[in-house]
């Protein structure tokens, strides 16, 4: 049955464990890519310094509570999953899985969100396009579609399986 079949509590604690990391990772991560790395590839052969200066002349910013608000939802509900799982309210391995999953899918939605104002503020700024320059912005967008397409064999494995995990 593997480790869908039969988990310990251990086990899911260390599994929802290690989606909580990878959800924060993937907040810094975009948290990095809105305020550091896309203005940096919008305004070339400008600093951080002179990029807020110009967004500043044309009464435009970057909101870092609003990026870290957004960025950091995904954290808060993998949190939540650990919380409910430690407290064996999450009793089954594959429940665990599938809210890391989803968290992580919306990821991409979040990033967006959080990303758009900034991009737009860039863009009335310095007359540009308001969206990604730097290359990392898909590569977030590539890891919340691999997340989808392992949900779904996630949910779909069990389907065509015909096992149904034991509750431990």
């Amino acid at each position: 049955m593997g480790i869908m079949g039969s988990s310990t509590q251990s086990s899911r604690v260390i599994v929802s464990i290690v989606g909580l990391l990878g959800l924060a990772a993937y907040a810094l991560f975009a948290a990095l890519q809105i305020l550091v790395w896309n203005p940096l590839a919008a305004v070339p052969g400008a600093t951080l310094d002179e990029i807020h200066e110009g967004l500043a002349r044309h009464n435009e910013s970057i909101s870092l509570a609003a990026v870290l608000t957004w960025s950091s939802i995904g954290t808060v509900l993998g949190a939540v999953v650990v919380l409910l799982t430690a407290r064996r309210v999450i009793s089954r391995m594959r429940t665990v899985v599938i809210l890391q999953l989803l968290i992580l899918v919306l990821g991409a939605p979040m990033y967006f969100f959080a990303s758009f104002s900034a991009g737009m503020a860039l863009a009335d700024a310095f007359f540009i396009s308001g969206g990604d320059y730097s290359p990392w912005g898909r590569l977030l967008y590539l890891v919340s579609g691999t997340a989808l397409t392992g949900l779904l064999m996630v949910m779909i494995f069990r389907g065509k399986s015909g096992v149904h995990p034991a509750r431990t």
